[in-house]
């Protein structure tokens, strides 16, 4: 197992750190101001996401010759990191766009489904979603229920799909489903749907616990009939194709846990040195100072593993390891680190005037979505066992 490892430098380069620079005063001016607002209404926060596609923040992973940035995952975390500093939510909303939707279709489909779907979803002027999890089938993907049969030049999907990041305002959809039950994983195909498709309905819009602005909703088709020429890649193939997708996705919930650790370290230091408490400042305190030291060395411990990730990922190396590693640690120390937030704001931290309690009920989804710590912890030891 060691001899696997190579020593991991990394350094962000002179345009790397103009992009950190550019979409943290942007979370700063233009999402900071309207934190609550979005979370209290739930409202896709659509003026902020036209900005980001004019920007060119949402087609990050899509070549320039297909009209996006054509940057990689270093850049791609760079950007979830630095939003979700401010507000998880639209980062999660960032990532599904950038990291499912449009890199299946980027590194999956033909030339043609390409040209068709990759401009308008990197230029922002549609935004996409991705449909894996069902009602019944969520870390064990390969026991989804939604079927696509033949019949002529068309496949015609019927099933639900659940919990489905920008399932209402994605305009583009990726949906998995099974097209041979008998060959069970390798019967699994993916598509490319657009809304308007006859039979295709956006179902229950979730009422969440946190990420209110991104929003969650079931997707159902009913004899929805998709074009033949909308199958990505070949028959069975989907659910190789979307594993593929979620071990780059388990990059960007990383980048997002991390910048939600950062947001509540920022808020909980802030705080600590203008609260006063015994004639002393918080920070003044042995116990706080072991709080903050706690969380800024897990923060930097994350940091290196997520960044890690990144790196080999945009050298063309194998991640699964790597990806599930940082995902893990990354997502579980933005829980302590926002449980630790609260609990240095004391009471202010129970109430929506500081950022803290939002991010307390945002950071529990990291451990969750693009499979859950549990999930993680069994393919990290898969790695080495077999």
């Amino acid at each position: 197992m060691s001899g696997e490892n190579t020593p991991f430098t990394f350094e962000l380069t002179e345009e790397q750190q103009a992009i950190r620079q550019t979409i943290r005063d942007f979370a700063e001016d233009s999402i900071k101001p309207f934190v609550m607002r979005y979370d209290e209404s739930q409202e896709h926060p659509a003026p902020i996401f036209n900005a980001l596609g004019d920007m060119g923040f949402l087609g990050i992973l899509v070549p320039e010759e297909d009209g996006g940035a054509g940057l990689g995952y270093v850049e791609y975390a760079i950007v979830v990191e630095e939003i979700a500093r401010v507000d998880p939510s639209v980062a999660l909303s960032v990532a599904a766009h950038n990291g499912l939707c449009t890199n299946h279709i980027n590194l999956f489909a033909n030339s043609r489904q390409k040209a068709s779907y990759l401009k308008e979803l990197a230029e922002g002027k549609k935004l996409g979603a991705w449909g894996l999890t069902e009602p019944a089938s969520g870390s064990d993907a390969a026991g989804m229920e939604t079927t696509a049969h033949r019949e002529g030049s068309y496949f015609v999907l019927n099933g639900t799909k659940n919990f489905i990041t920008n399932g209402g305002v994605g305009k583009t959809v990726v949906v998995m489903a099974v097209t041979d039950k008998q060959k069970g994983k390798k019967g699994i195909s993916a598509f490319i749907l657009e809304k308007g498709y006859e039979g295709f309905s956006v179902g229950r819009k979730e009422n969440k616990l946190g990420m209110r602005s991104s929003e969650t909703t079931q997707l159902i088709f009913e004899n929805c009939r998709v074009p033949e020429e909308n199958l990505i890649g070949q028959e069975g193939e989907g659910l190789i194709q979307a594993l593929k997708i979620l071990e780059g996705g388990r990059i960007s919930i990383a980048a997002l846990s991390l910048g939600l650790a950062e947001g509540c370290l920022e808020a909980a230091l802030s705080y600590s040195k203008q609260r006063k408490q015994f004639g002393q400042r918080l920070s003044d305190f042995q116990a706080i100072q072991f709080k903050l030291a706690e969380m800024a060395t897990d923060i930097e411990s994350a940091r290196l593993l997520t960044y890690r990730a990144a790196v080999k990922k945009d050298k063309g190396e194998k991640i699964a390891r790597e990806a599930s590693m940082a995902k893990l640690f990354a997502s579980e120390i933005a829980t302590r680190a926002a449980n630790e937030a609260v609990q240095i704001l004391g009471g202010y931290g129970f109430v929506k005037d500081y950022p803290v309690e939002k991010f307390y009920r945002d950071v529990k989804l990291l451990t969750i979505g693009e499979g859950t710590s549990e999930v993680q912890r069994m393919l990290i030891a898969k790695s080495f066992l077999m």
